[in-house]
């Protein structure tokens, strides 16, 4: 017979040293103390489970703004990507140069020559 046999069978009895055994054997494995209802199983079973905010398909929901934006302005750059917004502001700081309302950086410091 194998220890392992042993152990199991001694598992099974009802003996204060088999019940201290189980209790430890459980808080070893992270397996609830004590016998629980299926009710407080699904606690035990919610709180071992990775936090939601860790899992990789909570904080990967949304897509890569920042890299999508930047793919934009290139192919907005080499002329495959139409981006109306950016040709209305465009037009109308042309617009606004040709007026001659363009407003001048002032420098630090004031006018020294």
């Amino acid at each position: 017979m194998s220890n392992y046999v042993k152990y199991s069978d001694l598992m099974k009895q009802t003996t204060e040293y088999a019940r201290r055994m189980t209790r430890l054997s459980n808080r070893i494995f992270g397996e609830p103390v004590r016998p629980t209802n299926q009710k407080s199983m699904k606690v035990v079973k919610l709180f071992s489970e990775h936090p939601v905010n860790l899992r990789r398909d909570v904080y990967a929901y949304y897509p890569r703004h920042v890299e999508t934006g930047k793919l934009m302005m290139k192919l907005r750059y080499y002329g495959l990507y139409r981006d109306e917004h950016q040709d209305f502001k465009e037009e109308m700081e042309r617009m606004r140069v040709l007026r001659g309302k363009v407003t001048t950086k002032r420098q630090p410091g004031g006018s020294k020559k």
